[in-house]
């Protein structure tokens, strides 16, 4: 698979007080970062997360699944891999209620966010389905029908129809009830997905959880487009941003004597002396997400043969060199896919429509009389989150009322493995 895919999807999984009390106060939360960017980046400490068993404890396995059979034929070699969908199932040994898990923006069903929740909800007695994204390039190319995300009730048709044949393949499994959550992204998603099976009944989820969602979808993108923009002190014409974090990570090594890539090591090193700023920081935080939407921008391009990036009828086979189109990919951020793919598929496919329509619809805005009046929806958020802009936590207070959970630190995910959080996580789907 190309490089900058499996980039984009390892850099993927780095981007309480009294229960659904409103707002956590500050003084009794405890999780110790208060810098967003710092939180989003380092995640919490390993001391203060949940303890949780190993894999090897776990009865787990990796399955795949046909659902698009024309797209072993329309993608190229290089792609096989992807032309099936996979999903990771961890089952118990007995009839236990079943928990459906949606990944954030361009992150694979396995990455370590998607693992550490399935380890937490296996923990606790559920059986557990890890599913990627909408948004990410194997789901785009072995389970999306038209392979050109955003389009929040399309994505959720799309994720439906793969719970649908998940259970399906698992005729076995004894499942008393389901359950639905989803982060980032993937929370905006569960809540259409919840939308959609009030119609069509297939699992009838208990409850929902939507954690760290975006409220107004084209606001979360443009704040994260924004941060690759950011001016970095430290960045000349001679030295880019890339090799001023590779200087401060290889004197940071230097100093412990050697090499742990981890989460725990960035919560160290940004207690170093190597420390990044802010606008470090925030442009990582960035380029992170310019490397998911490089990915959704050149596979969605690939799929539908539109020749922004890749000309219509350029020869792809196993051997050729990506490397051109990818650089072309990366120059198109968010805004640039939805102006070029995503908003002309939209109008063709709904008769015209204004760009604001077409906001309102894919946001949470688009359910809100849904949100407001679903008892099993709630949600958990950052004060300090990245995505949220402003109205965003007033439209969730609102809409949600006491099944809104405000922490006051965080940044965006940061404290998603913190304790406090997940233990807010379990007693809701508890109940």
């Amino acid at each position: 698979m190309p490089r900058i895919l499996r980039l984009a999807a390892l850099f993927g999984s780095l981007l309480s007080a009294p229960l659904w009390a409103a707002d956590v106060d500050p003084a009794t939360y405890g999780f110790p970062l208060h810098n967003p960017f710092e939180a989003t980046i380092a995640t919490t400490p390993t001391a203060l997360r949940p303890a949780l068993p190993f894999d090897t404890d776990i009865d787990q396995a990796d399955y795949a699944l046909l659902l698009r059979p024309e797209r072993e034929f329309e993608l190229p070699e290089n792609f096989w891999p992807v032309t099936k969908m996979h999903y990771r199932l961890a089952q118990q040994s007995k009839p236990a209620p079943l928990m459906f898990i949606i990944a954030g923006t361009g992150s694979n069903y396995a990455n370590s966010t998607m693992d550490f929740l399935k380890k937490l909800y296996y923990q606790a007695g559920y059986h557990v389905v890890q599913l990627s994204s909408p948004t990410s390039y194997d789901f785009m190319a072995s389970a999306s029908r038209y392979a050109t995300p955003g389009i929040s009730a399309d994505d959720a048709d799309d994720l439906y129809r793969v719970m649908q044949a998940v259970r399906a393949q698992h005729p076995d499994l004894p499942v008393t009830e389901y359950y639905l959550t989803g982060y980032s992204l993937g929370g905006l998603q569960a809540a259409f997905v919840s939308h959609l099976d009030e119609t069509r009944r297939s699992f009838n989820f208990k409850r929902v959880l939507l954690i760290n969602p975006p409220v107004n979808l084209n606001t979360s993108v443009s704040n994260l487009d924004r941060l690759v923009q950011t001016e970095v002190k430290g960045v000349t014409d001679s030295t880019t941003f890339y090799e001023l974090m590779l200087r401060k990570l290889s004197l940071y090594f230097q100093q412990k004597g050697y090499i742990d890539l981890s989460e725990a090591m960035l919560y160290d090193f940004q207690q170093s002396r190597q420390r990044l700023t802010n606008e470090q920081m925030a442009m990582l935080i960035g380029t992170v997400f310019r490397f998911a939407s490089a990915d959704i921008a050149f596979t969605s391009d690939l799929i539908n043969r539109r020749g922004l990036i890749i000309p219509p009828n350029y020869p792809i086979t196993e051997g050729t060199s990506l490397t051109p189109f990818f650089k072309r990919a990366l120059q198109c951020d968010f805004d640039c896919y939805m102006t070029n793919q995503l908003i002309p598929m939209w109008r063709a496919r709904h008769n015209g429509g204004s760009f604001t329509q077409l906001v309102d619809a894919v946001s949470l805005y688009g359910l809100e009389d849904y949100l407001r009046n679903s008892p099993k929806i709630a949600v958990l958020h950052n004060a300090d989150d990245v995505i949220l802009g402003p109205g965003d936590l007033g439209f969730l207070r609102r809409t949600f009322g006491e099944r809104l959970t405000v922490y006051p630190y965080g940044g965006h995910l940061g404290n998603l493995n913190y304790k406090v959080n997940t233990q807010a996580m379990l007693d809701f789907f508890r109940g």
